[in-house]
């Protein structure tokens, strides 16, 4: 299992659970954290045992964001000439983007599980999972306005198309903070929980997404957001494309066979 010292990887049965690790620093992106969701994403896409993914945050914080600090002083590793997490940032310069999902969507669903604040760069990394959970007392916000600052994770692109823009425009120019209720009123996420009971419901779901057929689950997913840009006619094309051919696959058939004799299916991924 992979992981860094400020991301922390768990195997749930078939759900790869990502941690945030820096609850001293409401778990502020830092550069051995982006690394660490970085080769997460790949490993998640890389394991055919892991079905579904969750990210979630250790502490009373889901994301506060990069690490401002940091950045304006020693920069996000902190480390000396000899920095292993550097040299992975040096290697691929576009690897915080594809950490924070701005430039990589993994294959398998992706669900957030947040508690307290999931603000800036958290709150752009949002946007890119798929099933969004938070606990009741969590925070959003967007607030790189307030502080001089652009959203670059991709907010002015991806919110107007998860949100209404006249909700999507609000967040983006206040800055202001929105608690989870509002936040589920506006769409940006789909539950609310009591506190301490994110990630409890987060692998609820991971576990009814889980028991589907993962060929189906990925196609489906994959389609989603193939589609979103399209005409309905370029759409429907495009769809019969990538689902049809999940029609003739053994998974498919035991997906039937296991409903006439009444059983739980066992697929793999055949």
């Amino acid at each position: 299992m992979g992981g860094t010292e400020h991301l922390k990887t768990e195997r749930v049965g078939a759900t790869l659970v990502l941690t945030l690790n820096r609850p001293g620093a409401r778990n502020a992106l830092s550069l051995p954290m982006l690394v660490g969701l970085y080769d997460g994403w790949l490993e998640a896409d890389a394991d055919e045992t892991v079905r579904s993914v969750i990210l979630t945050g250790a502490g009373a914080s889901f994301c506060a964001g990069m690490d401002l600090k940091a950045l304006a002083g020693k920069g996000m590793a902190g480390g000396g000439d000899e920095d292993p997490y550097r040299d992975r940032l040096k290697a691929d310069p576009d690897l915080h983007w594809k950490a924070m999902l701005r430039h990589h969507r993994p294959r398998k669903p992706l669900i957030a599980a947040v508690e307290g604040h999931c603000v800036a760069g958290g709150t752009e990394m949002l946007q890119g999972t798929d099933i969004r959970v938070a606990g009741q007392s969590a925070t959003f916000g967007l607030f790189e306005v307030r502080r001089g600052l652009f959203p670059i994770g991709g907010s002015t692109v991806r919110l107007q198309r998860q949100i209404p823009r006249t909700h999507a425009l609000e967040m983006l120019l206040t800055g202001r903070s929105y608690s989870a209720e509002e936040a589920r009123s506006v769409g940006l996420i789909g539950h609310v929980v009591p506190d301490g009971e994110a990630l409890v419901k987060a692998l609820e779901i991971a576990e009814q997404i889980n028991a589907c057929g993962p060929l189906a689950v990925e196609a489906v997913k994959a389609s989603v957001y193939e589609t979103a840009e399209m005409t309905e006619e370029e759409g429907l094309a495009s769809e019969l494309e990538r689902g049809w051919p999940i029609f003739s696959t053994a998974d498919a058939k035991e997906g039937a066979r296991a409903f006439a004799e009444k059983r739980p299916p066992v697929y793999r991924r055949e």
